[in-house]
């Protein structure tokens, strides 16, 4: 034999002998995604519930799995065969190392999922060091339990790669169809492919994901991808955003679409006056916005039960929106879309920082007119730059944990961090600080923060015993009861914040600007620590107008959104009290709809974390994603299959997207002359 062909040989032998003992390694990195995803469905389903059919998301579950190990098997083969042949002991060693990362990896994401209900994807990327240590440290997520899962993780899987590749022997040809199989399975573009079938529950659609590559897919697409992705579809679909061959969408006209995307005439009608007495006096406007407070636990009708006794009975005294959407999944999106009625940009509006572009809003509008504003909040402001935000708006108080004196109480810490101020000391520093009788109309905004994960209150046990009384009272069966346990601590820190509301509206009533003041209340988006029906449901909040100025209630079964808000009170503002504002705007919203009956109206985007723009709503159809879904009366969703109507949806996401994109691209809001005529002090 020649020495080329001896060469020829040893390197096919090699080959050979690599391609054994790396597909011996990736069947152990196979079994151990498996039996993580396995844990992961079963501490699920203790920690929160089974779904029905147990079978089916073992198997969709797996299904996904193996997709993920097919997606990445080839790429480590080359390299693996290139360390093989410098040194057999470096290769084993490497993707040892990378499948106990990997295995590291999925379980955290897997913990992270069981925690929040939703993967992680690219949202991680848009929040600061100290939001995530915020943010982890309150919500107890290093937990011994965790540690000693990870423990137990190390140990199992390090015993795996030191046992089993010796026992799994292949032959040649066994030895090269895995990887072979990993480029088939690419080359065809059966991997592009998502193998999530309709389980009829958002919860059990996001469990049978796998969390490694939702994760490693929103990564790519957050770095890798264009700044502006939009498509044009059918020619017959094209319009601009808000727009429609719909006559029942209402649409907009922009003035200078090239330098401002989103200026246009002010048209909003005062839809509100009709509801309200006459009055002489400019009102004071107190906005409360509740942390998670979704329509499926709010209110009769919901889904979930009505934990909220005390809004619900409000809410009869009140104008009230059944089917109201905030604008964002995230607390990140609400004082920008509810007060600004503003775009999100790449990553919200707050996110821009000192960048954001020059724009007007509820705030700057009213204190121009001579009110005077203030924000309040138990926890610390400069999460999701909410105080670069105001202060850009010109606040004239801004409120935080920084403001509360001593003798106030904090909610419980866990691992030495806190959210803040509970919601009932909230409530009780806000009327400490705020005169009955004050030289200037008020408008004052709440946040609250005790109905955040991880749901730890004071008086926990108090609330825990009012949740069984409250599920007795709803007449719920011992099986439903025992669903509900499962989230006792939400539910208990829900009904916290109703009594606390309870007592704010109590004190109120005693003072003398009571019966002058409009009291506004939505949730800034679902709780998602709750499983959801849909993905319509992530958005799903109440709005209640509240006021004793009111001359009668209504119950609203139209769909508005944040948007919406901020355009019709000043509406109404500028109808009875001659407030003065620009007649070229940039809102979003195009006021609310107060009709009783069903309806939208409305062609709006949602955005479900920092990253994830991704939803866009337009009359009775919700885009999420590639799926099309058809709104109900009762704002829950099924998924249908209507190209033409899907095309419409998709370019109408596209034409706000492009607009959206020029906002990232440093285009104004609103021109400077219409900007410092409306936010220089009076």
């Amino acid at each position: 034999m020649k020495k080329k062909e001896v060469k020829q040989a040893s390197l096919r032998e090699k080959l050979t002998r690599a391609a054994a003992s790396f597909s011996a390694l990736a069947i152990i990195w196979l079994a151990v995604i498996l039996v993580l995803t396995l844990f992961e469905l079963i501490y699920n389903g203790v920690v929160h519930q089974f779904p029905p059919n147990f079978a089916g998301t073992i198997f969709w579950s797996w299904l996904n799995d193996v997709v993920f190990w097919l997606k990445w098997l080839v790429y480590f083969f080359v390299i693996y065969a290139l360390l093989y042949l410098i040194s057999r002991k470096a290769a084993a060693i490497t993707f040892s190392i990378l499948i106990v990362v990997m295995a590291l990896l999925q379980l955290g994401l897997a913990l992270y999922f069981t925690t929040s209900l939703v993967p992680l994807g690219a949202d991680l990327y848009s929040y600061s060091v100290g939001d995530i240590k915020q943010t982890v440290g309150s919500s107890g997520g290093i937990s011994i339990f965790n540690i000693l899962i990870f423990i137990l993780l190390l140990v199992s899987v390090f015993a795996a790669l030191y046992v089993l590749p010796k026992r799994i022997r292949l032959n040649r040809y066994a030895a090269f169809a895995i990887p072979l199989l990993s480029l088939l399975v690419i080359l065809t573009g059966l991997l592009s492919k998502s193998f999530v079938p309709d389980l009829r529950s958002d919860f059990a659609n996001n469990l049978v994901l796998n969390k490694p590559d939702y994760f490693w897919a929103a990564s790519q697409k957050h770095f890798f991808s264009g700044k502006d992705e939009t498509d044009i579809y059918a020619d017959s679909y094209i319009s601009d955003y808000g727009s429609s061959d719909n006559k029942t969408i209402a649409g907009l006209k922009y003035t200078d679409p090239e330098h401002y995307p989103f200026l246009h005439a002010d048209s909003v009608p005062d839809v509100l006056s009709p509801f309200f007495k006459a009055s002489s006096t400019q009102p004071n406007v107190v906005i409360i916005l509740v942390e998670g407070l979704g329509r499926a636990f709010t209110n009769s009708g919901a889904y979930l039960g009505n934990f909220t006794p005390f809004i619900d009975s409000l809410s009869g005294k009140s104008l009230y929106w059944k089917n109201f959407l905030s604008e964002g999944g995230r607390t990140f999106a609400v004082l920008p879309s509810l007060l600004g009625s503003l775009p999100f940009a790449k990553n919200g509006f707050e996110e821009l920082g000192q960048g954001m572009p020059e724009h007007l809003s509820l705030l700057s509008l009213l204190k121009y007119n001579g009110y005077h504003t203030s924000f309040y909040y138990g926890g610390d402001s400069q999460f999701d730059n909410m105080a670069t935000f105001l202060h850009k708006n010109g606040i004239d108080e801004l409120n935080d944990e920084k403001s509360f004196p001593a003798g106030y109480a904090k909610l419980p810490a866990q691992n030495g961090f806190t959210w803040g101020y509970n919601d009932g000391e909230l409530f009780r520093h806000f009327l400490a600080t705020r005169s009955d009788k004050p030289a200037a109309p008020q408008l004052n905004v709440v946040l609250t923060v005790a109905t955040h994960d991880p749901f730890i209150i004071n008086d926990q046990q108090k609330y825990l015993l009012r949740f069984e009384q409250r599920m007795t009272q709803l007449g719920f069966d011992d099986n439903k009861k025992s669903e509900h346990r499962n989230y006792k601590l939400q539910y208990a820190s829900i009904l916290y914040l109703d009594d606390m509301l309870r007592g704010f509206f109590n004190n109120y009533s005693k003072r003398s600007d009571y019966s002058n003041t409009i009291f506004l209340i939505t949730g800034d988006h679902r709780m998602p620590e709750i499983p959801m029906s849909d993905k319509i449901d992530r958005y799903h909040v109440p709005l209640i107008i509240y006021s004793p100025m009111l001359k009668k209630p209504a119950q609203f079964a139209s769909v508005s959104t944040h948007f919406d808000i901020s355009p019709s009170l000043l509406a109404y503002l500028h109808h009875n009290f001659k407030t003065k504002g620009p007649s070229l705007v940039s809102w979003l919203g195009q006021g609310l709809d107060t009709t009783r009956s069903f309806q939208n109206i409305h062609a709006y985007p949602l955005m479900q974390t920092k990253t994830d723009l991704v939803d866009f709503v337009m009359g009775e159809y919700h885009l999420n994603g590639e799926n099309l879904f058809k709104l109900n009366p009762e704002l829950g969703e099924d998924p249908i299959q209507d190209e033409a109507k899907l095309n419409q949806l998709k370019n109408a996401f596209d034409q706000f997207r492009k607009k959206n994109t020029m906002i990232m691209s440093g285009n104004h809001i609103i021109p400077d002359t219409i900007y410092h005529r409306y936010t220089r002090t009076k």
